[in-house]
């Protein structure tokens, strides 16, 4: 039994070594547990293996009922601590504000641009994140902290540790869980006032139009242009702004994105995909750690502008950002009369 139990601390001690998560490290001494198992079952009584790994199946079993009763429980555990988080929010009505509030937005209320009427905006507006990894990390947290009544974020990923060099909204007890909760928890944490909304899943053509439909805004923070001409498309059909950033290594882009207004579409700008290989993801081509802060603070920003009608948002402007050599450009873009997806009909 002893040479079972060093074999397990090998094991975790070589994971930990090597960088694995928690749960791969959990999952490599389950195997273990259920090879000594079969072990006891298929061996004969006599066999050496089975006298040097306990001589019975049954402290075995027993441990693993206590593990996975442990398991449950502290399962059970997270789910109600989630559910009380969820219960402990202050349910204020809409469009006002108890004193609590007024102290923590009143940096906001005094800015001119934003004020008592702006701040009753955000409270009562409802945002949509796409992604929950690099740019939804920073754009979440400031929308929360901004008093945005209504977030919504969706994302299928789970946190893992290669995230956390520049996803500054999960922590490392976050790795093996959905993005969308851990960045919900932050979020709550920051923020009691804010109404989260975790949508743990792929964002795909039949919900995006009826996702889209409950929210002001959409901002998009995804890593792949087959996301990104779908969360367009959809934007532009139910007839909502998008804000959208990009990253590549040092370099980070965002525009809003309003055919409504006068501005052109994501495909008008972008028309086709890239071919496989020409655009490489930041898993390939590598991204510096605070660009993601610079370009999805950036978002927020917008999107407080657009809810407040404060400034002049990023419509028709292409922004790009190099971290590299700290230099900014601003590009003036138009609407396309032969967009596929905005149908322009005139020039603008």
């Amino acid at each position: 039994m002893v040479l079972v139990l060093i074999l397990a601390a090998v094991l975790w001690g070589l994971g930990a070594l090597l960088g694995a998560p928690r749960r791969m490290r959990w999952t490599m001494i389950g195997v273990l547990w259920v090879g000594v198992v079969l072990l006891h079952l298929v061996l004969p009584p006599d066999n050496p293996l089975r006298a040097a790994t306990g001589g019975s199946a049954a402290p075995w079993l027993l441990l693993g009922g206590l593990a996975a009763l442990v398991l449950a429980y502290r399962a059970a555990l997270r789910r109600v601590r989630a559910r009380a988080e969820a219960n402990d929010a202050p349910k204020e009505r809409a469009g006002t504000f108890c004193d609590v509030e007024l102290e923590r937005y009143a940096r906001h209320i005094v800015l001119r641009e934003v004020g008592g009427p702006g701040q009753k905006a955000l409270k009562n507006a409802s945002v949509l994140v796409i992604g929950a990894g690099g740019l939804g990390a920073p754009v979440l947290t400031y929308l929360g902290a901004a008093g945005v009544g209504t977030i919504g974020v969706i994302d299928n990923d789970t946190v893992d540790l290669s995230n956390l060099q520049r996803q500054v909204i999960h922590r490392d007890r976050d790795i093996g869980m959905p993005k969308v909760h851990s960045a919900a928890a932050a979020v709550r944490a920051l923020n009691p006032h804010v109404q989260m909304r975790p949508y743990h899943r792929r964002l795909t053509d039949d919900i995006a139009a009826e996702l889209f439909a409950d929210y002001d805004i959409i901002l998009d923070g995804t890593d792949n242009f087959e996301t990104r001409h779908l969360v367009n498309a959809t934007a532009v059909a139910c007839a909502k702004p998008l804000i959208s950033g990009a990253l590549t290594q040092w370099e980070g882009q965002l525009s809003v994105f309003d055919p409504a207004h006068g501005a052109p579409c994501y495909a008008c700008v972008f028309p086709d995909i890239p071919a496989e290989g020409l655009a490489p993801s930041c898993a390939e081509a590598g991204v510096i750690g605070p660009l993601p802060g610079t370009i999805g603070a950036m978002m927020a920003s917008e999107a407080i502008k657009l809810i407040t009608g404060a400034g002049e948002p990023l419509r028709g402007t292409l922004f790009i950002y190099d971290a590299l050599y700290a230099d900014a450009r601003r590009i003036k873009i138009e609407r396309r009369p032969d967009c596929r997806v905005c149908g322009a009909k005139e020039n603008i």
